[in-house]
């Protein structure tokens, strides 16, 4: 059996081992969750076309990688069996070979083509939204972050880690918080990225999500999430002293559910006294 056959063999064993005989979703109050689980090895399983796209990425690293690696442990036990001392005895006096130089020169050469062509599709596809039909815009501070929908009158809320002392049972330490972004399933959501302090990074594995939030900078990225339920996500660039403990979380519900918390939110902004946070807490609690 060749080489190459053994590496696919092997990594068609290791990509279901890893990605489908391990749960990568908890269940909270029969909704699906997007948050580790305890002893999980691979990702997040995949809830946007983003993620998909990510994950269908990776297994074919992770192919490529397996080859190689086989292949460069198949040249050692080679060498060790049929260039020892004992076998071989008067070793070659070779010091060049025209035809091995060229192809350890364009083997790799090609291997990075090969990597290259759907990388930069990934981040094509990754960098835009093809369709928004919502824009949200997310601030990263010391040490929490903050949202507004522009297309819905400007509403705003600030997202802060709910602390161990107030975690109820069944919620997620250091992951859940006091108001979560809403947004409609099966809806294109273009999300503006920028920071308020220093560098930030927003990163929702299960939704595909991961851009910097520079100060004086807008970046924009995208999902859509395909199911209900709860996405978390945190900051995954080192920002100070609070930086583990400022997480995000999204919420996808129906459009009918969307549509309700929007007219609350905006009840909540033109009444007296009212933060639109309360409101949110309160719809949570119900």
């Amino acid at each position: 059996m060749s080489v190459r056959k053994i590496g696919a063999a092997l990594a068609a064993f290791l990509i279901p081992l890893v990605y489908g005989g391990l749960p990568a979703l908890a269940q909270e109050a029969g909704r699906v969750v997007g948050a580790p689980t305890e002893w999980q090895l691979g990702l997040q399983e995949a809830s946007s076309p983003v993620k998909e796209q990510v994950d269908q990425f990776h297994d074919l690293l992770l192919i490529i990688i397996t080859t190689i690696t086989l292949f460069v442990l198949g040249l050692l036990v080679y060498v060790m069996i049929r260039f020892n001392r004992r076998a071989n005895p008067t070793p070659s006096t070779t010091t060049h070979h025209t035809l091995l130089e060229v192809l350890w020169t364009g083997v790799p050469v090609l291997i990075l083509l090969v990597i290259a062509v759907p990388s930069f599709r990934l981040l094509y596809f990754m960098e835009k939204a093809p369709n928004p039909e919502l824009t949200i815009k997310v601030t990263g501070h010391q040490w929490y972050w903050s949202y507004e929908y522009p297309d819905h009158d400007g509403i705003t809320a600030e997202v802060r880690m709910i602390p161990d002392d107030e975690i109820k049972p069944g919620q997620h330490r250091l992951l859940e918080v006091d108001n979560r972004i809403m947004v409609p399933v099966g809806v294109d959501v273009r999300v503006l990225v920028t920071g308020a302090d220093v560098i930030h990074s927003l990163a929702l594995p299960a939704l595909g999500v991961k851009k910097d939030a520079v100060p004086g900078r807008l970046n924009e990225t995208w999902f859509r999430a395909d199911r209900e339920g709860v996405f978390y996500g945190q900051c995954s660039e080192i920002c100070g002293t609070g930086h583990g403990y400022m997480p995000i979380a999204v919420e996808a519900v129906t459009k009918d559910k969307f549509d309700a918390w929007v007219a609350s939110q905006k009840q909540a902004m033109n009444s007296n006294g009212a933060e639109p946070r309360q409101v949110a807490q309160a719809a949570e609690a119900k």
